[in-house]
């Protein structure tokens, strides 16, 4: 197959308007961010050094990644840091082409800490709606329960949300995906419905197929983050085929987290090939080395996609998004405009 030579690919990613669906904004926390709030707020990280701190961004697992991640995260205490870390995130994919971001964060992490629920929504909120207005990015936002906490503890952020619940689009879940099962939540994602949110979570990253079929049959999830073990099980590509229901993939989350052990094993293609709604987003950027195009990019290049593919991409995002039909789909027109053109 003919392979696009790698400037020309760039290239015409870096025009693409993309719609980002799966992104924690913690972590989009770079380095030099951290120092910088961490001095402001009186910190003393273990690190010496922002080298220090990129050289840590080696993880084997899963758990390995969220120990620093939490970490990090330590560093976050005033409204002004959750906007800071928010517009940093906003700035950055706006130079990217992002258009539309629907954007997790992980109070838990947080209220844990003696944060205020009110300090961390409102600094993000305020960095979204200044993006909106200043860079011309949509945005819905999802607030995602830890699945290593209890039920219980879940229970309690629902109810520290109900308040700001006009700020907020869905629920997910995400944190340790082995052992935590999507069942174990079934009771407050009931809860959370009823509140009005929209339901995804993660599922079939490090954990089994059955994570998958529980988030479906048991959370009631309108779309999967991750996904990646589905294809282990026809009758579940059969029903994400048939209900159209997303997957929202991190290929360069999944190399850095030994998910896949190469760029060129990832599924993504195969999912397209059997007609599954997949789509490409960045997880936590700062920590996996990439934002939007570098995850374009880095699997466009190994899989060998062609334009079309990376078309059926673009639009399949806008498509699993939580835009309005009429936003939807004047997104979907620019995206075929720009291939087309």
């Amino acid at each position: 197959m003919y392979r696009m030579e790698s400037s020309y690919l760039k290239k015409i990613i870096e025009g693409i308007p993309k719609a980002e669906l799966h992104l924690h904004i913690e972590g989009s926390f770079e380095p030099e961010l951290m120092f910088e709030i961490a001095n402001r707020n009186n910190i003393s990280l273990e690190y010496d050094s922002i080298e220090a701190v990129r050289k840590a961004y080696k993880f084997n697992n899963l758990q390995e990644f969220l120990d620093i991640y939490y970490a990090g995260a330590q560093v976050l205490i005033h409204e002004r840091d959750f906007y800071d870390l928010t517009w940093a995130y906003l700035s950055k994919v706006h130079s990217q082409n992002v258009v539309h971001v629907e954007v997790f964060f992980d109070p838990q992490t947080h209220t844990d800490r003696g944060i205020e629920f009110e300090v961390v929504i409102s600094g993000i909120y305020k960095a979204l709606e200044k993006a909106k207005d200043e860079l011309n990015i949509s945005y819905k936002l999802i607030m995602s329960y830890l699945r290593h906490l209890s039920e219980a503890a879940a229970f309690e952020t629902l109810e520290a949300s109900v308040p700001f619940k006009h700020w907020i689009d869905g629920v997910g879940l995400d944190s340790s995906e082995l052992g935590n099962p999507p069942s174990k939540f079934t009771k407050v994602f009931t809860a959370s419905a009823e509140q009005g949110y929209q339901l995804v979570a993660h599922a079939g990253e490090e954990g089994p197929v059955e994570y998958i079929w529980q988030a479906l049959d048991l959370l009631k999830v309108v779309r999967i983050d991750h996904g990646n073990r589905c294809l282990d099980d026809e009758a579940l590509v059969q029903r994400l085929c048939e209900q159209h229901i997303p997957l929202t993939l991190c290929p360069l989350s999944n190399v850095a987290l030994k998910v896949i052990q190469k760029m060129e094993d990832h599924p993504l293609l195969k999912m397209l090939d059997k007609g599954i709604l997949a789509t490409i987003h960045s997880d936590d950027p700062a920590y996996f080395g990439g934002y939007m195009n570098e995850n374009y990019y880095e699997t466009a290049k190994a899989l060998n996609l062609t334009k079309a593919q990376l078309m059926q991409l673009a639009i399949n995002a806008f498509e699993a998004s939580w835009l309005d039909p009429i936003a939807k789909e004047q997104r979907i027109s620019e995206v075929k405009d720009y291939f087309n053109s």
